[in-house]
C-alpha cells in the first residue's frame, strides 16, 4: 500500500505542476505540447500504478497488480536498453532502483495472493 501512496504522490504532482515534476525526472518543458504530455501521461502511468497496487492490497488478488507490474517492468526495460545503448549517466541507478523494487514488491504480492479466484469441484 506503501507503493501505491507514494505512486499517488508523483501522479498528483505531475498533475498539479508538471514543471517541478518533470525538473526531478531530469526533464524540461519546452512547449504547452510537452507541458500537456506530462500532465497526461506521466500522470496516467502513476494514477494507473497507484490504482493497481491500491485494489490489489486492499483485496489480496494478485491478478489486479499485473498492470502496475505492467508500467513499471517496461519502464525498467526501457531504462536498461538506454544504459546499455548510451552509457550510464549520473544518477541512473536511482531510478532503475526504483522501478526494480516496485516490480520485486509486485511479483512477490502476485505469487502470495495468487489470483483471488477459489477452484470449485
Amino acid at each position: 500500500m506503501a507503493l501505491a501512496i507514494l505512486d499517488l504522490v508523483l501522479g498528483t504532482s505531475f498533475l498539479v505542476d508538471p514543471a517541478s515534476a518533470a525538473s526531478d525526472f531530469g526533464l524540461t518543458i519546452a512547449s504547452t505540447h510537452g507541458e500537456s504530455t506530462l500532465r497526461g501521461d506521466m500522470t496516467a502511468f502513476f494514477y494507473v500504478t497507484a490504482l493497481s497496487l491500491g485494489w490489489g492490497a486492499w483485496k489480496r488478488r494478485g491478478e489486479v497488480l499485473l498492470p502496475a507490474l505492467g508500467l513499471f517492468g517496461i519502464a525498467f526495460i526501457g531504462r536498461f536498453i538506454n544504459v546499455v545503448a548510451q552509457g550510464p549517466y549520473e544518477g541512473w541507478m536511482v531510478p532503475m532502483a526504483v522501478e526494480g523494487f516496485h516490480c520485486i514488491v509486485i511479483i512477490i504480492a502476485i505469487r502470495a495472493w495468487g489470483s483471488g479466484q477459489t477452484a470449485t469441484a
